[in-house]
């Protein structure tokens, strides 16, 4: 069987220097696929679903268990008369908002935790489309703040005010001392924050030059294999 001269070239992996021309085709239409903008964009989505499922479910966790001690506290106190009104109105004011921030960061919760989960256990990157985590970005984030900011620096005043109203008749300087101890370590927790929330600004913006960068590169890399191709396509229409 008499093959035509240069077309053996398409079937081995090398003649002289040349290489297997139809192999090349195939892994450059593979990487063509794998690189599509879609995919690094659904891939993007999908950390962020994650992000926001690990968000929701530390701020339900952190909720129901302060929200729960601030009731029990509520509930098994004993008052005496001689506790100044003002103490009291205190003590009402920042248990009802105590419970009020973090029931309202577990009905957030409660209600975006279980869209993501479903689409979270679905296997496939198109998926993450169906989950609602980037319409309910702002509502996620509001949890997370009331649930650890506002909810922490709330629950700390309700500790110092429990205090005074547990220990006023007994020792008014036991009361004192845990107001004293609780006043640096509130302004080290709003430190923590300010730190924390810079640190975490900078590092997504990081991120996002360094996704920028890689959609550049992305795209010089398609650019640059669709020029291959063209050649590779007018050197098989020459042969």
């Amino acid at each position: 069987m008499n093959i035509p001269p240069g077309a053996e070239i398409l079937w081995t992996d090398s003649i002289g220097d040349r290489p297997n021309i139809v192999q090349e085709l195939v892994i450059q239409s593979l990487v063509k696929e794998m690189s599509k903008p879609e995919n690094n964009i659904n891939a993007l989505s999908w950390r962020r679903l994650h992000l926001s499922r690990a968000k929701l479910k530390a701020s339900s966790r952190t909720s129901a268990l302060l929200s729960g001690f601030a009731m029990v506290a509520l509930v098994e106190i004993q008052l005496s008369k001689s506790i100044p009104s003002q103490l009291l109105i205190a003590f009402s004011v920042c248990t009802t908002l105590l419970v009020s921030v973090h029931m309202l960061a577990l009905m957030i919760s409660t209600c975006i935790l279980p869209n993501l989960e479903a689409v979270a256990s679905v296997h496939g990157i198109a998926a993450v489309s169906e989950s609602p985590h980037e319409k309910m970005h702002l509502y996620i984030e509001t949890a997370w703040a009331f649930s650890t900011v506002f909810g922490i620096l709330l629950f700390m005043a309700e500790i110092a005010i429990l205090s005074w109203v547990v220990f006023y008749d007994y020792s008014r300087d036991a009361a004192l001392s845990a107001t004293i101890i609780l006043i640096p370590v509130a302004i080290v927790f709003v430190i923590f924050a300010v730190h924390f929330y810079r640190q975490l600004v900078t590092h997504k913006f990081e991120q996002s030059v360094m996704s920028v960068k890689e959609l550049e590169n992305m795209v010089s890399q398609l650019q640059d294999g669709s020029a291959g191709g063209t050649d590779t396509g007018a050197s098989l229409l020459n042969v």
